[in-house]
């Protein structure tokens, strides 16, 4: 039985750390890009963003609070929706998202490495091995293990990312003269359409905070910590997100962050110097570690419970006798994205399947409606607040970002569609075998 050791502050700085990656030091110029280059709708975007992101975190606070179970979302669709849609989440979030997230992140450390010390092709990739293999022996040990290093390494990005913030507003003087970029003299469907675009890639830049929830088993006390942590990480993000936009106009001006795509560190190279752009390269490798490492304490919890539930590999739901983890649920993941970072050819594959999470994490939020409809008198710790409405706007939101991905990218929709449907026949296999063994110990009783 996992063993319950986090607290309020451990799921406030898992939040904020899961969220926090290289996002934010590389899109605010595809943001403004977007929005022809105006500073107003470009803030607009972020905190719409965070608005969204905020609305599905009070939403997952009710049904983290009333069923603080191991796997989180995997419980809710499982409850709400059938098994079968589980452990399609489940299957996806295996193959794919978790562990192409954590091979994802593992290549961007290797990368970032490399403007430090000079790194080949070969130790490129043995660098990102590493870095997996680092984080998986950091969360065998123990879930309080690394909860601790999630904390410290998000206190450090947070940290610097405000000092960096700092430093940009007080040295920069991208403002002047930017009057004419505030905002659009009218609203056209082109800067529409670009304001979606831009919604995509900030909802990209969110992502994550939902991964607290798989640990929802391992919490202290759920029905209180959860509600509070979600909002208050989900705020701080917000907070966060806008305070490093507006320091990278201060520090490069409204044209020079639409022109580059390593925001960060030019803004940094143009106020501080050419050799401060190591320092962003430093905090950039802090971020990365320390998102990769709360993707592998919260992912392997869902296996784990796909394993309870017999749909998934037996062993899988073992939790260590030393360690109080699950342990081979955390190795056999981290080895699937060992092997994704290795071969490099999970890149298009990860593109494809990403945007396919958010059909879950909508039928997630849909699964409020299922559960007050099924136990309208069952214990509910924190309601969700202004409901149904707060739930809807989640819901519709993830829907739109789905339909507008098929639309753009017909083509790649359908693929990543393909390759999460090769998980069907599989739960048939799996699923006849729960069947036959609940019923087998039916009729020994």
């Amino acid at each position: 039985m996992l063993v319950r050791t986090l607290r309020f502050r451990d799921l406030t700085l898992y939040i904020i750390g899961s969220v926090i990656g290289s996002g934010i030091f590389l899109t605010p110029g595809k943001v403004l890009v977007g929005v022809n280059g105006k500073i107003g709708a470009s803030l607009l975007v972020w905190l719409v963003g965070g608005v969204l992101s905020l609305l599905g975190a009070l939403t997952y606070g009710e049904l983290s609070a009333m069923k603080p179970h191991a796997g989180g979302l995997y419980c809710y669709i499982r409850d709400g929706f059938g098994r079968f849609t589980a452990y399609m989440f489940g299957w996806t979030l295996f193959f794919v998202i978790a562990s192409g997230t954590v091979a994802t992140l593992a290549v961007a450390f290797s990368n970032y490495l490399g403007q430090l010390v000079v790194l080949t092709p070969a130790t490129q990739k043995l660098v990102a091995v590493a870095m997996i293999a680092a984080i998986a022996v950091i969360n065998v040990v123990g879930t309080r293990q690394s909860s601790d290093v999630t904390n410290w390494t998000t206190g450090a990005k947070v940290a610097g990312l405000l000092v960096m913030s700092a430093a940009l507003l007080w040295r920069g003087h991208g403002f002047t003269g930017s009057a004419p970029y505030v905002w659009p003299d009218r609203i056209t469907s082109g800067l529409v359409s670009g304001f979606g675009v831009g919604m995509i890639a900030v909802l990209w830049a969110y992502e994550g905070w939902q991964y607290c929830t798989y640990a929802a088993s391992e919490t202290v006390n759920p029905q209180r910590d959860f509600p509070r942590s979600l909002l208050i990480g989900s705020a701080a993000l917000i907070a966060i997100y806008l305070l490093a936009n507006v320091a990278y106009i201060a520090a490069l001006s409204p044209a020079g962050v639409a022109a580059t795509d390593s925001v960060a560190a030019e803004s940094v190279r143009s106020v501080v110097g050419a050799g401060a752009g190591r320092l962003v390269a430093v905090m950039i490798l802090v971020s990365i570690f320390s998102a990769a490492n709360t993707t592998l304490l919260g992912a392997p919890r869902v296996f784990y419970a796909m394993a309870s539930d017999g749909v998934f590999f037996k062993s899988l739901a073992r939790v260590h006798p030393k360690f109080e983890t699950p342990a081979l649920a955390i190795v056999v993941s981290s080895i699937w994205s060992v092997i994704l970072a290795a071969s490099g050819t999970f890149e298009q594959l990860f593109t494809y399947v990403i945007f396919i999470g958010w059909i879950f994490y909508g039928l997630a939020a849909a699964s409020i409606f299922v559960y007050r409809k099924r136990e309208p008198d069952a214990e509910r710790p924190y309601r969700v607040p202004a409901y149904p409405w707060i739930p809807i706007v989640f819901i519709l939101a993830a829907a739109a970002l789905v339909i507008n991905t098929v639309i753009t990218d017909p083509i790649g929709s359908l693929k990543g569609i393909a390759v999460v449907l090769t998980g069907a026949p599989v739960f048939l296999i799996w699923n006849r075998r729960a069947q036959s063994r609940r019923q087998a110990e039916q009729e020994v009783l």
